[in-house]
């Protein structure tokens, strides 16, 4: 039985003062429940604050982004080794933001996740199409291509430890959703994708996260699938009660 993940990316909100608030609030609404763990991302700056806040908490933070290099003259970048020592567990990569804002290419992307794995973080990896490739009928092919292209160079000890989530960039922050059974298709195919590279074995244990427009309101459904193993949350992270009523439909 694989476990859930439930894990909050803040994206640019909140500052530590608003961090602190909601994270005594989630840590005052959490129960801990061996069958899925919770994860928050908040920014660089206020990544201390909830560190700080969920001490003594199973639940752990993790980073938005950082640099593909361990150090250097990289102004405004942030390193696997800074979030680490911060007291990050996870780091998302590969975000579609990352992507369309930045110019991000699946290499680059399989560049950080190799030195995340190598410095210890544990990299929570995307994948998703735009409306016109899902309009197109393209989705496999793009969502293959991505997976092929980050992963070309990590081996199954490396891929193991990932995580993968998987964001249809029409329903971000769109208020738009997959449905149960669309989001499913794609996880799918997702892992049988793992199956043949990486084995029987990886895809059975991969928790690929479903990142389009979760809420408590369409949760249940969506985690009610066989492949879906969790959510990439944004907008209903950024309130306890929803980011916790998302939790409490884990079955």
């Amino acid at each position: 039985m694989r476990q859930y993940i439930i894990a909050g990316n803040w994206k640019m909100h909140k500052d530590s003062t608003e961090t602190r608030e909601l994270c005594e609030a989630i840590r005052k609404g959490h129960t801990p429940d061996s069958r899925f763990e919770l994860i928050v991302c908040p920014p660089f700056t206020s990544i201390p604050a909830a560190v700080e806040s969920l001490s003594g908490t199973d639940i752990a933070v993790g980073g938005q982004n950082m640099c593909w290099e361990s150090e250097g003259a990289f102004t405004g970048e942030v390193s696997a080794s800074m979030l680490l020592t911060s007291g990050c567990k996870y780091v998302i990569l590969g975000h579609s933001e990352r992507r369309q804002y930045f110019s991000e290419s699946d290499q680059l992307i399989g560049k950080k996740v190799q030195l995340a794995l190598s410095s210890g973080l544990l990299p929570i990896v995307c994948v998703g199409e735009v409306i016109e490739d899902r309009e197109a009928g393209r989705t496999e092919d793009v969502v293959g291509n991505q997976f092929d292209g980050i992963f070309a160079d990590i081996d199954k000890t490396g891929f193991d430890k990932c995580v993968l989530a998987y964001e249809p960039v029409w329903a971000i922050g769109t208020g738009k959703t997959a449905t149960p059974e669309m989001a499913e298709e794609v996880h799918k195919f997702i892992r049988g994708r793992i199956a043949s590279k990486y084995g029987d074995e990886s895809a059975d244990k991969m928790r690929i996260l479903y990142g389009g427009s979760m809420k408590p309101s369409n949760s249940t459904e969506l985690l009610s699938q066989p492949d879906i193993d969790g959510g990439l949350i944004g907008g209903a992270s950024l309130k306890a009660e929803n980011f916790l009523g998302i939790s409490s439909t884990v079955k």
